[in-house]
């Protein structure tokens, strides 16, 4: 047991390979090919390598072959190894020394009487998809949910298809506008209880920790924005787009939150993100 847990911890000692493990841990459950990771973090493809291999040798990640590639997951069982031992073994499991919001983990996330979940969707330009989901959400759940969006870079106008296709559903889009996360990360700003980016370019990115650690999730789906050929075209990826989401919204707003811990429901949000991004 502690050759194990100093080979975690020699494996997370080094910059950049904490850097993949915090990406992978990012996009859990997620697979990702050797190929993404190394774009994503600006890496060489033999570095990258030689990360990943240190990494699953030290059991933090998992790696599975399809085909020709080779795709690369967090290790969730071998974590929480690493924790425990840290925890348990080393400290005697000394609850002085354990952060506080660690017995939160376990308690339900059920809001307070008379107030709703705050729910921030997260994307990179703020323009279509984490617009629509935001729409998406208030519109089939306003009176349980507070919905908001936002995009790691600012845009300051939104995808005029992504604005049809709201207008069409009958969503109200006159308050709409695309902001940047820093607005949602001050003091004054609302305290999120999820936050779910909808585009895996985000959810690759490194962020500040969320203040009050609210679930996370990562619902990535294709860009409709990227769509090519003519202007009807371009209209059904967004079509696709908006289906795919609202199917997620249905999925999630029907989930039993009084009787679920955080656990269960994080397991709950990461089958959600799992089911298929576009729907015939």
């Amino acid at each position: 047991m502690e050759f194990e847990l100093l080979e975690q911890l020699s494996a997370l000692s080094h910059p950049q390979r904490m850097s993949v493990y915090r990406l992978l841990m990012r996009r859990c459950p997620d697979e990702l090919s050797a190929g993404e990771i190394t774009q994503a973090l600006s890496l060489k493809p033999s570095t990258a390598s030689v990360y990943l291999s240190a990494l699953t040798k030290a059991g933090l990640i998992r790696q599975r072959r399809d085909a020709t590639r080779l795709l690369y997951s967090i290790n969730l069982e071998g974590v929480r190894h690493l924790v425990s031992d840290l925890l348990f073994d080393c400290c005697r499991g000394r609850a002085d020394i354990c952060p506080p919001q660690f017995t939160d983990l376990i308690k339900s996330v059920t809001p307070m009487p008379d107030t709703k979940f705050n729910v921030l969707f997260v994307c990179t330009g703020n323009s279509a998809r984490s617009i629509m989901a935001e729409t998406i959400l208030r519109s089939l759940a306003g009176d349980q949910f507070n919905a908001y969006s936002a995009g790691t870079t600012h845009r300051s106008e939104l995808n005029p298809f992504a604005v049809e296709m709201l207008n069409s559903k009958k969503h109200d889009t006159s308050q709409l506008r695309s902001k940047n996360v820093s607005e949602f990360q001050g003091e004054d700003a609302p305290k999120m209880d999820f936050v779910f980016t909808v585009c895996d370019r985000a959810a690759n990115e490194e962020c500040p920790a969320w203040p009050g650690q609210p679930v996370s999730g990562h619902w990535g789906m294709p860009d409709p924005v990227k769509a090519t050929g003519t202007d009807a075209e371009k209209r059904l990826a967004f079509q696709q787009t908006y289906g795919a989401l609202r199917n997620r919204m249905v999925a999630f707003t029907s989930l039993p939150f009084a009787s679920l811990d955080r656990s269960s429901l994080q397991k709950s949000v990461d089958a959600i993100g799992q089911e298929p991004s576009l729907q015939d």
